[in-house]
């Protein structure tokens, strides 16, 4: 039966898993939302099944709560409910199971019931093949040496199909299962499962159980989510298994309204006391109801129970979110340390309180650096300029002669008449030396070269003849003299 669904105020801990909150509880143990902690901040919310303390001392109860994991661990379906993990620790045993969200078959018939409203034949179609699959898959599970396992569920009942939030129905709780190989804790005149979903030879001592067994108890199911009412009841278990031997079943659509008649001949099938005479398996049976009603998509069943059930799976996914926000409030993963470029430098910024990293490659000049550097180049190329008139300069007549005509001006070009061109390169202000367009250096004008011309020799007029001598000035500019003596 269900509890109050609120997560545990002080979670349990049990090695990597975290107990919380009550889902529902049985006889035998206590469904509890749990969360499962794994390696670099690794995190899932699981269901985690805990039995009961008085029953955790019982080497039965526990060999057969061990024995519910095994086998339910080796059946892979999606119709399933898959088995994550078994825990005991500190005297305490844990069955760790996927969490899927949803809700039982059991409380969606009260729903619809207590409302009065039928449940369409396709929804009823899609729940019951995917109850009869999942069925089918444990009935066909395998050993790890690949010998049948001969799995029997014995305990089919609405309590045990869950109809998830997705869409797809699932079967779940294999704890009174039978199986080759199973530990058999059946004490004498005790019975396994519930009495209204026991197949008749369940009841009788000696009788075989095998898959047929399970076909009979989803045939009740499938009278009872079609009718909305229970097929067998009393008020005491004594008239429960009367009913079950001997009652006269009696067509699903004689007894409400709005059911397709095509499904009476398959529940009545499933439901014959003779084992030999039902459908010889649960495969069998989905098969046929497909082939009668097509089954709802698992996004119209999921439209369907959020309709019937909504406001328990919203209950359910806000204690959820609850558990999720005050696991992940405690756990704190700090990120992955990115490798560092042998090319960049890293620095960091504080805002807010915040460190942020940034990265400066040094290969990147900055823009000032940049002007600074090109105005320099300009420069240079001016002083070299310089430097080639006066090479130029030097490589004329040594001095005029008394026949040569004076020469022009130095104001005037000897070819034109116009001064003549010199280095020159745009004055800089502040804004230029700034200005990062400022990419090619200054353009230089090289002197105009006058023509050549034979100057006549000259005769030594002493014993002392002109030399040349130069000098550096403070500017760094070498200057040549005529020294005559």
């Amino acid at each position: 039966m269900l509890r109050g669904m609120q997560p545990a105020s002080s979670p349990l801990v049990f090695g990597r898993y975290t107990l919380h909150g009550v889902i529902a509880s049985g006889g035998m143990a206590t469904v509890h939302y749990g969360r499962l902690r794994g390696p670099v901040g690794f995190s899932r919310t699981v269901a985690i099944k805990r039995l009961h303390s008085q029953v955790a001392l019982d080497p039965d109860f526990v060999a057969m709560f061990v024995d519910e994991a095994r086998l339910a661990a080796r059946i892979r379906h999606p119709n399933v409910v898959q088995t994550v993990d078994i825990v005991a620790e500190g005297g305490e045993l844990l069955l760790v199971m996927d969490y899927v969200p949803g809700e039982s078959l059991a409380q969606c018939l009260r729903a619809v019931s207590t409302a009065q409203r039928p449940i369409p034949g396709e929804v009823v179609s899609a729940i019951a093949c995917g109850l009869l699959h999942g069925l089918d898959a444990a009935h066909e599970a395998t050993g790890e040496s690949g010998e049948a396992l001969l799995i029997v569920h014995r305990d089919v009942s609405p309590q045990n199909v869950l109809v998830g939030a997705d869409g797809v129905p699932r079967v779940l709780d294999f704890g009174v299962a039978k199986a080759v190989g199973r530990i058999q804790t059946t004490r004498e005149g005790q019975l396994k499962g519930k009495l209204a979903y026991m197949a008749p030879e369940q009841l009788r001592a000696g009788d075989t159980v095998d898959r047929r067994t399970d076909v009979y108890a989803a045939g009740v199911v499938l009278w009872e989510t079609l009718t909305r009412q229970r097929l067998f009841f009393g008020d005491n278990e004594g008239i429960v298994i009367r009913n079950v031997l001997e009652r006269q079943v009696e067509p699903p659509s004689a007894v409400a309204g709005g059911v397709d008649p095509c499904m009476d001949a398959i529940v009545l099938r499933a439901l014959d006391r003779a084992p030999e005479r039902r459908f010889p398996t649960a495969r069998a049976m989905a098969l046929e109801i497909e082939t009668r009603i097509a089954p709802a998509s698992a996004t119209r069943v999921a439209s369907w129970l959020a309709g019937v059930a909504g406001d328990r799976l919203a209950m359910r996914a806000a204690i959820v979110a609850e558990i999720e926000r005050a696991s992940g409030s405690t756990t704190s993963i700090p990120p992955a340390a990115s490798p560092v470029d042998a090319d960049a430098v890293a620095t960091k910024t504080q805002v807010s309180g915040i460190s942020v990293a940034r990265s400066t490659e040094p290969s990147t000049v900055t823009p000032l650096v940049r002007r600074a550097v090109l105005t320099g180049a300009a420069a240079l190329g001016v002083g070299l300029a310089i430097s080639l008139a006066l090479l130029v300069r030097r490589a004329g007549p040594e001095a005029p002669s008394a026949s040569t005509p004076p020469s022009p001006p130095a104001s005037t070009s000897p070819l034109t008449g116009s001064p003549p061109a010199v280095a020159s390169t745009p004055a800089l202000s502040p804004e230029d030396a700034l200005d990062a367009s400022l990419v090619v250096p200054a353009t230089i004008t090289i002197p105009a070269l006058r023509p050549a011309t034979a100057s006549p020799a000259r005769a030594p007029t002493g014993p002392h003849p002109c030399g040349v001598r130069s000098y550096v000035d403070g500017a760094g500019i070498k200057h040549y003299v005529r020294d005559c003596k």
